[in-house]
């Protein structure tokens, strides 16, 4: 008889450890050291696991032999379409067979309204699809669904958690997508571990690409995020799958930012912009429009800023109220921006612009909810700022983009073109670039653009001269 060995496994990192402490050393976690018990595999297990394989348990020996690369068959594949271009940009063109992709988000995002969604779109103009639910009984499912006015005469329905099951039906079934609603769920009954843990789901989702390798379909798997954040065991799923998108945006705004964070067939940090209403995600073609629609254009401390999101870039309104600190502490507070990219441009604004803004209270805010990192925006953020403390307007016909260094330059930015060209899609006048360095060729695209007549673009070397122009 085999012997049974314990051991202790991290479920924020994944770490294997022979014995439990109290903090992982890999990852300094406190109290995520799970006991796991490895029981040898028995032939009915071996058998099952084949299922995962294919028909014979095991590879052929050619296929494990190397092979010069000039003797590889290129891959030829059709991308599936999901039904909702703007996922299918994300995607970089629709779904791969055979690709395996992770959709991550928070609790009530709308991952599962919107796969349903893309389910029912592939069941009607493409193939039967398989929608496995591991939390949600069919009937709760069905309701979901005809909520979407999704009639599903190709969509089939599978409550179950079981990955040996899952697999005999996919090999049954042969489905043109796949959909596990979540991977925290299922569980794999050869480990002794509970569902949801590091171990089940690694496991579960190597099993899935294997899955999804030798049957040529896609598999999409929903996985929930952690209270830091992150997808449960996020290195070890990001590192399996083809494919990772984040579900993004505040719960109480309306709208969703649907990201992607590594394709390995196609860009990456592409966003897709979606609606959320009673009757499920509604795609917004034009982003941009929808963001600046309820600006205020008499108002200090606002300011338009260009962002790219992968190829796309977005006109963002930026906001930011400066007032006299009541205490002696003077706070500052960020919503959609980071907090150290604004204690910097404060301190930018005091040192080389002469702006006493830190005795002051600052609060800097990105309308409509989301999340900017992009350092192009800080010409934006620091106008605002500077709009509000001078109290004087930022014209409403003008945009600004620029990335500001700790001695005051204007530092130049990527797809210099393809952002003031959306701008004077919009319809507006002016925007204020980086002069010089990096940017001379941009700037020398910008004259051969087709720009209309009345647009001009107004370079700066610094953030004085561009806060000068910006609020004369």
């Amino acid at each position: 008889m085999a012997k049974i060995r314990t051991k202790y496994i991290c479920q924020q990192c994944g770490g294997e450890h022979s014995k439990w402490m109290g903090k992982c050393p890999d990852c300094e976690a406190w109290n995520t050291l799970e006991e796991v018990v490895e029981t040898p595999t028995s032939p009915a297990q071996q058998r099952r696991q084949s299922v995962m394989l294919g028909s014979g348990g095991s590879l052929s020996h050619g296929a494990l032999a190397p092979i010069v690369l000039p003797q590889i068959k290129p891959l030829v594949h059709t991308r599936i379409s999901v039904g909702f271009p703007e996922m299918d940009r994300v995607l970089g063109g629709g779904l791969v067979p055979g690709s395996l992709v992770l959709v991550g988000g928070e609790p009530g995002i709308g991952k599962s309204t919107l796969l349903l969604q893309v389910s029912g779109a592939i069941a009607e103009n493409v193939g039967p699809v398989l929608y496995i639910s591991g939390e949600e009984s069919l009937e709760q499912v069905k309701m979901r669904a005809e909520r979407l006015d999704i009639v599903g005469e190709q969509l089939y329905l599978l409550s179950a958690i079981e990955l040996d099951v899952i697999a005999e039906t996919v090999h049954r079934l042969k489905p043109a997508l796949v959909i596990v609603d979540s991977i925290q769920t299922v569980a794999a009954s050869h480990l002794t571990a509970a569902p949801g843990s590091i171990s089940q789901v690694r496991e579960c989702t190597v099993q899935l690409m294997h899955l999804a390798k030798t049957t040529a379909i896609p598999i999409v798997l929903i996985g929930h995020v952690t209270k830091e954040g992150t997808v449960a065991g996020p290195k070890a799923l990001e590192h399996i799958v083809d494919a990772v998108l984040y579900l993004e945006g505040e719960r109480y705004h309306s709208y969703r930012l649907l990201r992607g964070i590594k394709n390995r067939f196609g860009a990456t940090h592409e966003v897709g912009v979606f609606e959320m209403h009673g009757e499920g995600m509604i795609e917004v073609s034009n982003p941009s429009a929808v963001f600046l629609s309820d600006r205020a254009t008499n108002a200090t401390g606002s300011a338009v800023v260009v962002s790219m999101e992968g190829t796309r870039p977005l006109l963002i309104e930026v906001q930011a109220l400066v007032t006299p600190s009541n205490f002696g502490n003077p706070r500052s507070t960020t919503n959609g921006i980071d907090h150290n990219r604004l204690l910097m441009l404060m301190a930018v604004l005091t040192k080389r612009v002469g702006l006493a803004v830190g005795s002051h209270d600052i609060y800097a805010n990105v309308v409509g909810g989301f999340t900017v990192e992009e350092p192009a925006i800080d010409l934006g953020v620091a106008a605002a700022i500077a709009s509000s403390y001078r109290e004087r307007l930022i014209p409403a016909d003008m945009t600004l983009i620029g990335e500001v260094g700790l001695s005051g330059e204007l530092r130049a930015v990527s797809r210099l073109t393809l952002r003031v060209r959306e701008a004077a899609k919009l319809g507006f006048k002016r925007c204020i670039v980086p002069t010089g360095g990096k940017n001379s060729r941009a700037l020398a695209e910008l004259e051969e653009a087709r720009l209309p007549d009345d647009f001009r673009v107004i370079t700066a070397s610094t953030l004085a001269v561009a806060l000068e122009i910006a609020l004369h």
